[in-house]
């Protein structure tokens, strides 16, 4: 990549801040069409396959099988909530609690999963890319819940065709109306019990089905770039060397290099986005170099701000001028407003007795998806909650793990440990939450980071409606496995924080309205309009399949609009 260097300028056609899912289409589009354009990461530089240093590591290769001890987690009280991000094989990709602390306010909780290094979580994400359905951009005005998205499905789906063709999605055209279909390479394979469960599914119960999950991965015989097909090692979250994954590292950033427009400066805090008062548009963005803590101020005709939802957001607050006393933007006071995300970690899993002479080949890196079936139509209308839910799962079978468990022992026992054990499948729903202007994040002043800039305090809960939703994820769950002839199926329902599906959004909603939004049809900062927001800082509701196709989608748009008006001088 090219990096910035003592030689480099100071002034550009554009200024992208983060590198990550949204920021590498803003990079890739802009320098594409012929901007010089500065891309600033606040985090150290990856490069693609040199720096994942344990993609082919293998579970004896760490101590205790990879399991982390208090002593390893001591830097990652807030990252370990997961309970799989901070693993030996992935933890380098996720940042310290203790360098990079926020806090939450007494009896709320928000769980803040970061990685900063170039390509920020697109090299971590779980790859599962859903389009949103008309009815998701309608939502809010139908209920009442929010405001109204100043765009609808129609306006992005050429931009979902688009993104879909460069990231390359696997995945099975099934002419859902809440899941739109799009232009998908092959599918990954159902196993037999996932096949049962679908033949059970789409049998016994009215408006429901399963199909195999939607994945930005490359499949079959195809290649995209540089970019080689998937090879089932399911080892996604250390960095793909095969580049069969999306990822801003593998695919986005370089298209932005080829181009030669690009300049990508790692290790650069952005911390400001410069007003000119004058002008009445901003100039451009402040850094703070993060390794000689020195300020750098940069210059562009336009911004995009792609930090990540909560630190765009973060970014805009911080942003502060006589025009702007409260925070770039924020004549509406919903910046930092309308946090949102999908609750989850409820669901149910069981055993599945057959099938005893079946197995499966590779470690498919994907699972089943079943789309949401509640309130959809006057059938489906629920009484006690709005929106819905879908779920993920998959099936498989045992291993010899689980003997740990077992009060048994001698050779019979060690060599039945030899053969695969049963079949168990297991869903787990991905909820929506709704826009509640209380689920608010806030800059605190009084508590400093190492460069002087103030951390961010959380206040965040799920309500009422999300309560009751959790409810029906757990019984629809467990009624779709006994229906399909599972055995012992046992329901769950873990601990959860909103920002725990690592799915946040919300902070800087698009809106038709200045006074009740931040951005209007186009991402642009309504006030000031050459910068822009495209990542999950943008949304207006959270639906409740995963976002990031969206994000990509919006960030395409967005920048096409965005050079348009700028050949034509209006920005």
């Amino acid at each position: 990549m090219p990096l910035f260097d003592d030689k480099s300028p100071t002034d550009y056609d554009a200024i992208v801040i983060g590198t990550g899912i949204s920021g590498g289409w803003a990079a890739k589009e802009l320098c594409e069409k012929g901007l010089k354009t500065l891309v600033l990461e606040r985090g150290r530089n990856v490069v693609h396959i040199k720096d994942y240093p344990t993609a082919n590591d293998e579970p004896w290769d760490y101590k205790h099988r990879g399991k982390s001890s208090q002593e390893d987690l001591k830097d990652y009280p807030k990252q370990s909530r997961t309970g799989y991000t901070t693993s030996p094989e992935r933890r380098h990709f996720f940042v310290k609690d203790t360098e990079h602390p926020y806090h939450e306010k007494e009896g709320t909780r928000f769980d803040w999963m970061r990685g900063y290094h170039v390509g920020g979580r697109s090299l971590m994400w779980g790859r599962q890319s859903y389009r949103w359905s008309p009815m998701d951009f309608e939502s809010n005005l139908k209920d009442g819940n929010g405001i109204d998205w100043p765009i609808r499905y129609d306006d992005l789906k050429p931009w979902y065709d688009y993104v879909e063709n460069f990231i390359g999605v696997s995945g099975s055209n099934e002419g859902y109306s809440q899941l739109p279909d799009g232009n998908f390479l092959p599918p990954m394979d159902l196993n037999c019990v996932e096949e049962e469960l679908k033949k059970s599914i789409e049998s016994n119960f009215s408006g429901r089905n399963l199909t195999i999950g939607r994945v930005a991965h490359i499949t079959g015989d195809n290649r995209i770039g540089n970019r080689g097909a998937c090879q089932s090692r399911n080892r996604c979250m250390r960095g793909c060397p095969f580049g069969a994954y999306f990822s801003s590292n593998s695919s986005t950033l370089p298209a932005a290099e080829a181009t030669g427009n690009m300049t990508l400066r790692p290790h650069s805090i952005a911390f400001e986005i410069i007003y000119d008062e004058k002008k009445g548009k901003a100039k451009g963005v402040r850094v703070i170099d993060k390794i000689t803590k020195k300020t750098i101020d940069f210059t562009a005709k336009i911004i995009f701000c792609n930090a990540s939802s909560m630190a765009s957001t973060w970014i805009l607050m911080n942003s502060k001028s006589n025009r702007f006393p409260n925070g770039m933007g924020n004549e509406s006071g919903e910046l930092g407003h309308n946090i949102m995300d999908h609750h989850f970690k409820v669901g149910a899993a069981g055993e599945y007795e057959g099938f005893g002479d079946k197995y499966y080949k590779g470690r498919r890196p994907n699972g089943f998806y079943i789309p949401r079936f509640q309130n959809l139509d006057k059938q489906s209308t629920k009484k006690d909650f709005v929106r819905g839910y879908g779920y993920q799962g998959g099936a498989s079978r045992q291993n010899w793990m689980r003997g740990v468990a077992e009060l048994n022992f001698g050779a019979g026992f060690k060599d039945s440990l030899f053969a695969p054990g049963p079949w168990r499948a297991g869903m787990t729903a991905f909820g929506e939450i709704l826009p509640y202007h209380d689920n608010a994040m806030s800059l605190n002043y009084d508590k400093l980071d190492q460069w002087g800039l103030p951390t961010i305090t959380f206040a965040t809960t799920i309500r009422e409606n999300e309560i009751n939703m959790r409810k029906d994820m757990a019984t629809n769950a467990a009624e779709m496995l006994e229906a399909a002839g599972f055995k012992n199926v046992n329901t769950f329902e873990e601990p959860y924080g909103v920002g725990l599906g690592i799915h946040e959004m919300g902070t800087a909603r698009m809106g038709r309205d200045p006074k009740t939004s931040v951005l209007n049809k186009w991402n642009q900062i309504h006030s000031v309009p050459n910068v822009f927001v495209t990542d999950g800082a943008a949304m207006t509701s959270a639906a409740c399949q995963n976002p990031s196709l969206t994000y990509m989608a919006m960030t395409a748009r967005a920048a096409d609009f965005a050079v348009k008006e700028l050949k034509r001088q209006n920005l």
